[in-house]
């Protein structure tokens, strides 16, 4: 999957109040690529990561997935797309309070009314170490096995890319270095195409594409 943003802007507000999230941003993304973007709070790195996932419509410019502008897309259209093509991981975790761990995987495909791959199901939630968890609620489960499991659920429809918002932010560092070390091994082994936004240069670093957004003006960082 390739991907191309142009001119890519979120502006709320008018007038006075106007506030401009996200200016002009332009970025193309190969299949196979490992990216990051970080800035500091409030830099619209957020902003950024939600238009790329098709989560949020700009104010202007235009998303290309494989040729194809996605914000041309019915809502329900898109939302099948991102179910079917997109894997999200979101600071939060998302799981749902009353689903299993299991239930909470596999719900992206129950959504389409497919029924999982079971021997997938299997590899991936022993590669993430959780296979002896997926009985088990979310308060059930620790911070790290939380992340683990939407990681599962990002990864469960065999989506092409990718994006994680802050996917260590809410772990302690020993369970955020473990889910970082995770994700770039599905990169590696899974050839998945990674998009990961922080605030944390040290996992940014991790990244073969850096890139730094301040103010809502997105930069390519030099890997020299």
């Amino acid at each position: 999957m390739n991907i191309e943003a142009k001119e890519l802007s979120k502006i709320y507000g008018t007038g006075g109040g106007k506030v401009t999230a996200l200016d002009r941003a332009c970025l193309e993304i190969a299949s196979g690529d490992f990216i990051s973007i970080m800035g500091p709070s409030g830099s619209g790195k957020s902003t950024l990561l939600h238009l790329l996932s098709g989560l949020d419509r700009p104010t202007s410019g235009s998303l290309v997935y494989d040729g194809r502008d996605i914000y041309g897309l019915r809502d329900r259209e898109l939302s099948a797309f991102r179910r079917q093509r997109i894997g999200f991981i979101f600071q939060q975790f998302n799981l749902l309070p009353v689903l299993t761990a299991r239930e909470n995987i596999i719900m992206p495909l129950l959504l389409d009314k497919k029924q999982p791959d079971e021997t997938y199901l299997d590899q991936l939630t022993e590669l993430l170490g959780i296979r002896e968890r997926l009985t088990h609620l979310p308060h059930e489960l620790s911070g790290g096995q939380q992340q683990r499991t939407a990681i599962a659920r990002a990864l469960i429809a065999k989506p092409d890319i990718i994006f994680a918002d802050e996917p260590t932010g809410n772990l302690d560092s020993r369970s955020g270095g473990e889910v970082m070390e995770l994700l770039k091994n599905i990169w590696r082994s899974m050839g998945k195409t990674l998009v990961i936004i922080t605030h944390d240069k040290r996992i940014a670093q991790m990244a073969e594409r850096r890139f730094m957004i301040v103010d809502g003006v997105l930069s390519e960082v030099n890997a020299a």
